[in-house]
């Protein structure tokens, strides 16, 4: 991919206090809760632009866009946001902590080129077209990148990690922890040799989007319209695959709503292909106990790559159910590449969820009969609580998808299932914004 280093709008702490107060996460995991604390948070934070607040007296001059362009220009003009005078490539720096382990995720933020997809660039995730006409309505009014797009390279010689690394052993430019604990700092290389090596190591890569597929299109929608020069280029973060902080979380699928339900029938049914492992309890601290034993047992299946699935029903029992041959995959979904048919979620999907629930690929894009469940915090608790109390009906337990799994699917120029990945932790709006000339 051609990137190039930029000179980007910052938060002046002179003029806003802490810079972190400005910055928030991606404008589409911002509920209406927390939209409120981010504005009660600064007035100048970035929520302001990239998920502004609708009014009832909203109309086609006075809107959510136009107070967002009016927001920007106000930061801009305060000096709020203050460019940069030094061309620079940002290195991102995200510590974190997810089930007892310590992590450091370390990226790149740059300029990016816009391509076709299979030009160089791969998606992963379908996209729909409310998200895209909205953030267009924005990138419209603003004239601005003020979001990140996540993308992923392969570098196993890890020489631009090198750079970020000793970068990172330089002055702050931000440094402030989140909700969730994660701890976000930025740096910046301005050295034109350091600058060089990454754009002649990243020239001849294919990249992949991990996040921000609607953002991606948008932007390339908004270059072909406008034909703005500037606009051929987007701001991204890019990550190495083999960064040991590139964490992806699976996502469970809670099933619920189906017509004359029976979990005794569904786990005959899975005999067919699977070897059912059931683990009884008999009060709380049993139930607790098994609990873990299932999310271990998925952890070995994972660790000898076979394909398992954690399952419960509320009858007094935790089950693994592990496949027994990947090849009947074959038969079911033939027109996709190999790659596609041996990732679990394809196989939950083609091979438990469409054949003996008749959950089709509507229904999950509807989501009628699935919830989807990020693995993160109380939220599997949270599902487990739902099926007893009768709101759901059963839960689907996952392993991750491997980085690796993204990259081939993508590769293969074909789409994952729905919700395959859930890249921890998110890549923050506000650190830098890009305004195009």
């Amino acid at each position: 991919m051609d990137i190039t280093a930029f000179k980007g709008y910052r938060y002046e702490s002179s003029v806003v206090g802490d810079p972190g107060r400005c910055i928030a996460p991606p404008y589409d995991v911002i509920d209406a809760d927390q939209q409120e604390k981010l504005y009660q948070q600064s007035e100048y934070n970035i929520v302001r632009v990239n998920k502004g607040k609708t009014e009832p007296t909203d109309n086609e001059t006075q809107n959510v866009y136009t107070r967002a362009a009016e927001a920007l220009r106000g930061f801009i003009s305060s000096a709020a946001l203050k460019q940069d005078d030094k061309e620079s490539i940002y290195v991102y720096v995200q510590d974190f902590t997810v089930a007892e382990g310590t992590y450091r995720r370390t990226g790149f933020i740059a300029l990016g080129k816009l391509q076709d997809y299979g030009q160089g660039v791969r998606a992963h995730e379908q996209t729909l077209a409310g998200p895209k006409a909205d953030r267009l309505n924005l990138m419209r009014a603003t004239n601005s990148q003020t979001g990140q797009i996540f993308m992923l390279y392969s570098d196993p010689n890890k020489t631009i990690d090198a750079i970020l690394e000793k970068a990172s052993q330089g002055p702050e430019l931000l440094n402030c922890t989140d909700d969730q604990a994660v701890v976000h700092r930025l740096y910046a290389v301005t050295d034109p040799e350091q600058i060089g090596t990454i754009v002649k190591v990243m020239n001849d890569k294919n990249i992949f989007i991990a996040d921000g597929h609607h953002r991606y299109e948008t932007a390339l929608n908004y270059y072909r319209e406008t034909g703005n020069p500037a606009a051929a280029f987007q701001m991204m973060t890019f990550v190495n695959t083999h960064n040991e902080g590139l964490i992806v979380l699976p996502t469970h699928r809670l099933i619920k709503n189906i017509a004359q339900f029976d979990p005794y029938r569904l786990l005959g049914q899975l005999n067919e292909h699977f070897d059912v492992a059931r683990m009884a309890f008999n009060n709380v601290v049993e139930k607790k106990a098994k609990r873990e034993m299932m999310f271990e047992a998925l952890k070995l299946e994972f660790e000898s790559n076979a394909h398992a699935f954690g399952m419960y029903f509320n009858e007094g029992a935790f089950y693994v159910a592990t496949l027994r041959d990947e090849s009947v995959m074959d038969g079911l979904a033939g027109d996709k590449s190999q790659a596609w048919r041996r990732l679990d979620v394809a196989i939950l999907h083609k091979l438990i969820l469409e054949k003996h629930l008749g959950i089709d690929e509507a229904a999950l894009t509807a989501q009628t009969n699935v919830e989807y469940i990020k693995d993160f915090g109380p939220a599997t608790l949270c599902a487990i609580d739902k099926v007893d109390s009768g709101h759901g009906q059963g839960l689907f337990f996952m392993n991750t998808t491997r980085p690796s799994e993204v990259e081939a699917v993508a590769e293969a120029g074909e789409k994952m299932p729905q919700k395959s990945t859930f890249f921890y932790p998110k890549i923050f709006s506000g650190l830098v914004i890009n305004v195009l000339k």
